[in-house]
């Protein structure tokens, strides 16, 4: 998604498709590092390999911080990332899958004077087009009129 304008430069029904990212090998390690989240599922090739995926898979938590990079977020737009609901992970992210973000604007909520609320619809797909991950997420940007100066 592009959160990179003023609230009121949202319309509900807007569409937004990000670049693509691979998911290495690099990432599923230092994701567990940082996490603490060191299941096998996701560090233990032979443990992976006996399950139903058959080879080690991507942190689900790893593919939902992996898209948020993907969003253009523009400094003195943004406010804060606001929240997360229904997130559903479908499919699992393999070592070199390519992701991208499909993001559709749901809702818009005027949070005051200086603030708004987009509410977006997300799907992460990978490169066979195929949903990994469905979720809404919430964003504050500020209101026109408000916008900081961008650095």
């Amino acid at each position: 998604m592009r959160f990179d304008r003023p609230f009121e430069g949202y319309a509900v029904g807007e569409r937004y498709r990000s670049r693509g990212r691979t998911i290495t090998e690099a990432d599923i390690v230092q994701f567990a590092g940082v996490s603490g989240d060191f299941y096998p599922l996701h560090t233990d090739r032979e443990y992976a390999r006996q399950t139903r995926f058959g080879e080690r898979i991507a942190h689900g938590m790893l593919t939902m911080s992996v898209a948020t990079g993907l969003w253009v977020m523009e400094p003195g737009c943004v406010l804060a990332f606001y929240g997360i609901d229904a997130l559903r992970f479908v499919r699992p992210v393999k070592i070199s899958d390519t992701i991208y973000v499909e993001s559709e604007v749901r809702q818009l909520t005027e949070r005051g004077e200086t603030a708004g609320l987009v509410t977006v619809h997300q799907r992460i797909v990978n490169q066979r087009e195929e949903t990994v991950v469905d979720v809404v997420v919430h964003v504050l940007v500020e209101r026109e009129g408000n916008v900081s100066a961008r650095a």
